[in-house]
C-alpha cells in the first residue's frame, strides 16, 4: 500500500466506526437532571447516562459515595448496602439488594469501588463495576453478574460540580427489556433528588459542628 494512502484510510476507517456507534438520545429531564439512553450492540438494554451540576465540592461528592450505609438514603430501590471491605481511603467493596415491586425478585450485586483523582485538573471518576462471587447467592433475589457503572465529576467555579454517570447492567432473570428501560429512566432523577437532600443536609451538619 502506498504510504500517502495509508494514513488516510486509517482516518477514513477511525470516523466510519464512530459514525456507526449509537448516540445518546434524551430520555428524561426534570429539576436541572438530564437523563439520556442509548442502544447496546446485542443487547435489549439500553445503556443510561445522566448529567446534572451539584452544590458541592468533590471531596463531599467522594465522601458521599465512600459512605457506604448512606446509600440507603439516597440511592433509589436501595434495600440494604453493606461494606464488605474497606481496602483504603479510595477502594472498597460493599453489597447490595434492590428492591423490586412484586411479583419480579429483588436483585443483588456486589461491587468495587474505585476512586481515581487527576490532581492537575481535579477531575475525579469513580469506577464501581459489580464483581463475582464474595457474597453467596441467596434464594429468591438474583444476583446480578455484570453492572458497569461510573461517575465523572468536574469541578465548576462558585463551589458546584458536574457531575456524569453513566450505567450498564444486565439484571439477569427474567425482566421484560422495556421495564428495566423504564427504570433506568426515571431512577437516576429520584436518586440525583434524594442525593442533593443529603449533600445539603451535610453541609448544614458541618457547619452547626463550627
Amino acid at each position: 500500500m502506498n504510504d500517502a494512502i495509508r494514513p488516510l484510510l486509517v482516518l477514513l476507517l477511525c470516523v466510519t466506526a464512530a459514525m456507526a456507534q449509537p448516540e445518546w438520545k434524551c430520555v428524561a429531564a426534570k429539576d436541572g437532571i438530564k437523563v439520556f439512553a442509548k442502544p447496546v450492540p446485542d443487547s435489549k438494554i439500553k445503556a443510561m447516562k445522566a448529567e446534572c451540576i451539584l452544590d458541592a465540592s468533590a471531596d463531599e461528592l467522594v465522601a458521599l459515595l465512600m459512605d457506604v450505609s448512606a446509600a440507603e438514603r439516597w440511592v433509589c430501590h436501595t434495600k440494604s448496602c453493606v461494606l464488605i471491605k474497606k481496602v483504603s481511603d479510595t477502594e472498597l467493596f460493599y453489597h447490595t439488594e434492590v428492591s423490586l415491586p412484586w411479583p419480579l425478585d429483588n436483585r443483588d450485586f456486589v461491587t468495587h469501588l474505585k476512586v481515581l483523582r487527576d490532581p492537575k485538573t481535579g477531575v475525579v471518576v469513580v469506577e464501581a463495576p459489580a464483581v463475582p462471587g464474595i457474597v453467596p447467592v441467596r434464594e429468591s433475589v438474583v444476583r446480578v453478574s455484570h453492572s458497569v457503572n461510573r461517575w465523572l465529576i468536574r469541578p465548576l467555579p462558585h463551589g458546584k460540580l458536574s457531575v456524569e454517570y453513566t450505567l450498564l447492567v444486565d439484571p439477569g432473570g427474567h425482566i421484560p427489556a422495556h421495564v428495566v428501560n423504564m427504570f433506568a429512566c426515571r431512577a437516576p432523577i429520584e436518586t440525583f433528588q434524594r442525593m442533593r437532600i443529603v449533600l445539603a443536609e451535610r453541609r448544614r451538619s458541618v457547619a452547626g459542628g463550627e
